[in-house]
């Protein structure tokens, strides 16, 4: 056992699409240890397979530790709906660990491992997206985050499944001859557009092997083709128009405030953040738009300090 083993700590986890990462920090928020594990998104991975994730990634950054942590939060996408977050927590326990628990959206951890508590915007691009935001008052808002089948607009979900139609559209000759193809086939290991049938469908299907298409969006934009250039335009405008709603419906337009970039997809596709971000600055013109410079899961081990302390500060959302 470490020097610190004994030390009081919080644990802050985020739980993605792509990646699951949970941080254990001290009470003043020293980061102690970090580990990271697979994807652990409940609809698209079920219960047992992100209690497995969650199981492992725990008991890896806790290591020998003798105390329990004083509390835990799980930030993650769609655990707003009650019967998730109901869910999450049972899963939690059963994993044994006796703490305050705080089950919430990974969109609220990201907001404030970026501001705090201050007022603000958070847009997320991952394999999923969402603009989730609060003001002075702690009153929230949130546009977006209705999972692939319904929405994910801007996503790497979305944009993936667009190339990949792009590509079987210009095979079929109902489509526009695309650089796309070329990138999307090296990237599946195809040698022609047939073999992605067998690689989509034949495969074990997740929506974070489609995401993962969109850094061969990216390249082809980058090359000037039209197609993935329109996927890219759409893709913020969509993303614009979630937090345009949230700024909006939050009495921000007018105010300074952050708007923070988040996710694996604002990184991989800067195309994509960069038009983003002229568009976010014409809906609010004295907003600062940034990129996420920390861990989500940082947001957590704030929170998680706060709720050890006698209640973590959770902004309620404004009735439709």
């Amino acid at each position: 056992m470490g020097a610190d083993a004994h030390t009081p700590y919080v644990l802050g986890l985020d739980a993605g699409g792509t990646k699951t990462v949970c941080l254990l920090a001290d009470l003043e928020g020293r980061v102690l240890a970090e580990a990271r594990g697979a994807g652990a998104n409940l609809q698209a991975a079920g219960e047992l397979e992100v209690e497995k994730v969650l199981h492992d990634i725990i008991e890896r950054v806790i290591g020998e530790r003798v105390a329990m942590p004083s509390a835990i939060v799980l930030g993650m996408a769609g655990v707003d709906r009650a019967d998730d977050a109901q869910v999450m927590r049972t899963v939690l326990r059963r994993i044994g660990l006796k703490a305050r628990l705080l089950v919430t959206n990974d969109a609220l951890i990201g907001l404030v491992a970026a501001v705090g508590h201050a007022p603000g915007v958070v847009v997320i691009a991952g394999t999923g997206s969402i603009a989730y935001g609060r003001n002075a008052r702690d009153e929230a808002a949130r546009a977006g985050g209705w999972g692939y089948v319904l929405g994910d607009e801007g996503s790497g979900y979305w944009i993936g499944r667009h190339a990949l139609r792009a590509v079987v559209r210009e095979s079929d000759g109902r489509g526009h001859p695309t650089k796309l193809t070329p990138l999307v086939l090296k990237h599946f290991g195809a040698s022609k557009p047939e073999d992605l049938v067998r690689a989509i469908y034949d495969g074990a299907f997740r929506p974070s092997a489609i995401a993962a298409v969109a850094h061969a969006v990216q390249a082809a934009a980058d090359a000037g083709d039209e197609l993935a250039l329109q996927v890219l335009s759409v893709g913020a405008r969509e993303l614009a128009s979630s937090a345009r709603a949230v700024i909006l419906r939050l009495g921000l337009k007018d105010d300074a405030f952050d708007v923070v970039l988040a996710g694996g997809i604002m990184r991989a596709v800067p195309r994509l953040a960069e038009d983003l971000s002229a568009q976010l600055r014409s809906i609010a013109p004295h907003c600062r738009v940034r990129p996420l410079d920390v861990e989500p899961a940082y947001g957590a081990v704030i929170l998680g300090i706060a709720e050890a302390a006698g209640g973590a500060r959770i902004p309620k959302y404004l009735s439709a």
